[in-house]
This record gives C-alpha cells, structure tokens and sequence, in this order.
C-alpha cells in the first residue's frame, strides 16, 4: 500500500512542479529530473527502506557537502565531522535558523523551541526553559531520585509480565513519559492509563507522518493543501495531542498561585503575568507549543534508544554479561543506585554511549539553516536553505571510529579501561541548538539501563532465530517491534 502512496505522490509531483536549477556556487547533487526533482532519491527509500545507504552513495559521488532538491525547495547534506562542527559549533548562531516548514507552521505558528525560527522569542523560550528544568532538579540529586521512582515503578511492570516473552517498548515509553510528565505537569501517570497510551501512540503516529510522502505533498503542493488526503491525519492527531495538553494547562490555571511553582506550567503562568507589560513572548500559545516541545522531546529519542539497548543486549549477551560483572563487582547488594556511579562503571557508561552512537535514534538531528547568505567549504549556501547534518554518518566514519560498523563499546575507552568521550561523539546535537533535555536525557538512560540489568538477565526468546537489528527509519531509527524473555537475577 505505500507503495502506492509514493507513486501517487510522485504524479502529483510531476503534475505541479518543473525543472529546477541548482544556483551558483551551490552544492553539487544529482541532476534533478524534469517536474519531480530528485524526490526519486528519498521516495522509494523512506518509510520502508533506508535512505541513509542512498546517502552514503551520493556523498562518494560529490563529496561531504551535496544537494538534492525535495520538490521545489533545495537540500544540503553533511556528512563531514570537521564540516558538521563548523555548522554546529564554529559558526552555530550563523546556521541556527530553520528552514520555513509549511506543516510544521501550520501546527507549531513558528512558537515553541524546536522548530522555531531563530530570534529573540527562541532566545526567550529556550532560556526560560532551561532555567526553569534547572529549577526543578535538572542535573541534581532531586532529578535523580525522581527518576530511580520511576524505575521501580518500571522494574514492577517488568517483573508483572516477564512470565512469558513481551513486548518491552510500551513500558520503558511510558517510563520515561512519566520523567518528562513529572516535571511538566507535576504528576505522573499509571502505566494503565489510557489517556496517556494514546497520546504516546499519536505522538509515534505524528513522527512518522511528519517525515512521509503526505507531509512532503502538502508542503510542495499548495493547491493541495485542502483536499481530503491523509495529510490531514497529521493536523488531526496534532489536535488531539493538544486538546490532552490543553486540559492540563486549564487545571493548572484554576489552580494557579502566583509565586507558587508546583511544575513547569506553574512557573510559565508566572512568567506570563512578569511579562505581560515588556513585550515579551510569554502568551498562551507559546505555551502550549513549548509544553507539547518538551513532552515529544521528552519521551520519543529516549525510550527508543532504551528499546535499542535491551535488542543489542540480547544480540550481544557477552556485553550484557561484562555489563553485570562489573555492577556487581563495584555496587554489590546496594540496592541504592546513583547518577554518580557512572564514574566507577567505566565499562557500563561506555556501553550505553555506543548503544547512542550505534543506534544513532535521530540519524539527521533536527534541520539548520543559515540566518543569511553563507560559505561553506567553497560552496554558498544562501538563507533559509535546509541543512541536514547527517549524524548517522558521523557515527560511523572509518577515520573517526576504529570499528564504525561493529557494535563495540571500547569506543568510548582508553587503554587503560578508562571511560572517554570522542569529539565526534553527536548524539545530542552541539552548539546553540544542542538538545535542551541532554542531561535529563543522559540521566534516565542510565538509571533505567542499569536499573533492568541489574535485576533481569534479557534474552532473545526465540532460540531458532537471532534478534534482528535492521532499523526502520520514519523520522528517527527504531528496530522492529519484538520480544523480549526476562528472568530475575541474583546479584553475586
């Protein structure tokens, strides 16, 4: 059937556009094709396939830097650390726009954090968020202890349905929901709630969507945009998401009390009234965009770079093992996990960052584009254009990795056993864009990690199979729904 999808789309692509050309002193690429451009490229690899090979095809062929052109607008991709640092780090206010989304638009009204364009109401809503995260325990042993809450509630579940093999996803989803609820909303949820299952499953649903041949149809095609197609289903979910959003909001406003931060909302609505009389951008919508920014940010490249780890701890059980060696060696029988362990578990940190190289879960991180007319390389890129910064690539370079295409946590140690970081390490972005929730992020991974190693030896349930690591890329990489068989562990 989405075959079917891309053939459709392709004919109205050819219907509504003409021949392109690349301007002057641009990034090389494929010559694009009459009417359709090089969507060829991308049609017939995203949703099923993995345009990321395609990509690795093109850079051999033009180099680190090159273009293709997306229906009417032009791309550029990266594919060189030394270049991606220059984007990101060297000249990262130059390149910290966004590239104008029709779709994105239409949902977000260029509010919020993520997708909005670069300016003073960003600066504003990315320092104020920043802040308030702090606030509430960002990097602090309140945040910690918040989240080893959550992973006993993970641990129960776990334990509730390790009586014959499971599927894992939904409850490390939910777990880490719940971390990013906590602090938005001050509450958590149960992992029955069927409220919040939904809105997981739209904000899944909505990821996918938003990077499939549809959302490319209503960006492209104008005339279009109102027909009954299932775009629509986009707009749709986005204002289910934001009706549960919104029913939050009006809760806390009934009970609002200024001075009084019981989350992050709380926080906002006193913020809202401070600036009311400066002219600052602290309103109703932002809101509800940064809340929605925070929650998908919050939730998604988390839980699946936890659905990954337990799929390569069970593809590698060698490493699941050393893994547990060493946290029986060093923590014993405490049962009192902390952040700070990481330090003394060389080994284990070293294997959650290559479970994140590895998986690369954002494999092209979030699109830049230049305030203004830039160089690059030798190349002008002029404003606004897209800039895709292909981490997956990085994450696998033979110069930088010494086994790029192995999973191997010696990556990120010394000779010495010692953990290290390697500069070409991107996972979370750098720069003025770099993830707002990293070390939120970092945390949980830990603690929940080696909270189900240690209670749980994870195994591939299938004996006449292996597990399968194939990535299906919709927006982020994520493996192929599977199962997983658990048995409780004693510490030795």
């Amino acid at each position: 059937m989405e075959v079917f999808s891309w053939l459709l789309v392709l004919s109205i692509i050819l219907y509504y556009f003409g021949k392109r050309g690349r301007p002057k002193d641009f990034p090389p690429g494929p010559r694009p094709l009459p009417f359709i451009a090089n969507i060829f490229l991308l049609a017939f690899q995203r949703g099923f396939l993995n345009p990321l090979k395609q990509f690795q095809k093109l850079s051999k062929q033009y180099g680190p830097v090159f273009s293709l052109y997306s229906g009417r607008k032009p791309m550029v991709f990266i594919q060189d650390w030394r270049l991606a640092k220059e984007v990101l780090l060297t000249k990262g206010i130059e390149f910290a726009d966004r590239q104008t989304n029709p779709i994105f638009e239409v949902i977000n009204k260029k509010k919020g954090i993520i997708m909005a364009p670069y300016g003073q109401a960003w600066k504003e809503q990315r320092r104020f968020s920043l802040m308030v995260l702090r606030n509430f325990g960002l990097g602090k042993k309140s945040m910690e202890e918040r989240i080893l809450a959550e992973a006993t509630y993970l641990i129960q579940a776990l334990t509730e349905n390790m009586r014959a093999p499971f599927e894992p996803f939904c409850f490390t989803d939910r777990a880490v929901s719940n971390i990013i609820s906590s602090i938005v909303f001050g509450k958590r949820f149960e992992y029955e709630d069927a409220t919040l299952r939904n809105v997981l499953d739209l904000l899944h649903l909505n990821l996918k969507l938003s990077s499939g041949p549809w959302a490319l149809v209503y960006n492209d095609a104008p005339l279009l945009r109102r027909l009954p197609l299932p775009h629509k289903t986009i707009f749709e979910n986005a204002e289910k998401i934001f009706a549960f959003l919104t029913k939050e909001l009006d809760e806390h406003k009934a009970t609002f009390v200024p001075g009084e931060h019981r989350d992050f909302i709380d926080a906002y609505l006193d913020e809202m009234q401070k600036s009311e009389k400066k002219g600052l951008s602290f309103d109703d919508e932002n809101l509800l965009i940064v809340v929605s920014d925070l929650f998908i940010a919050g939730s998604e490249t988390t839980a699946r770079t936890l659905q990954w780890g337990l799929l390569y701890m069970m593809a590698y059980p060698e490493i699941q093992e050393k893994c547990q060696q060493e946290m029986d060696a060093v923590l014993g029988n405490n049962v009192c996990l902390k952040y700070e362990d990481r330090e003394r578990l060389p080994y284990t940190n070293a294997v959650i960052h290559e479970i994140l190289r590895f998986s690369s879960v954002v494999p092209l991180g979030v699109e830049h584009a230049p305030i203004k007319d830039m160089m690059l390389s030798r190349y002008i890129i002029p404003k606004g254009t897209a800039m895709m910064i292909n981490l997956h690539s990085i994450h696998h370079d033979e110069s930088l990795w010494k086994s790029p295409n192995k999973f191997d946590p010696s990556h990120f140690l010394n000779e010495e056993g010692e953990f290290v970081k390697p500069e070409a390490f991107l996972a979370f972005s750098a720069g003025p864009r770099v993830c707002l929730g990293e070390n939120l992020a970092r945390m949980e991974l830990f603690l929940f990690f080696t909270s189900m190693l240690r209670n749980f030896q994870v195994s591939w349930p299938d004996e006449s199979s292996v597990p399968d690591c194939t990535p299906q890329f919709h927006g982020v990489l994520a493996p192929l729904p599977f199962k997983v068989s658990l048995r409780q562990r004693q510490q030795k």
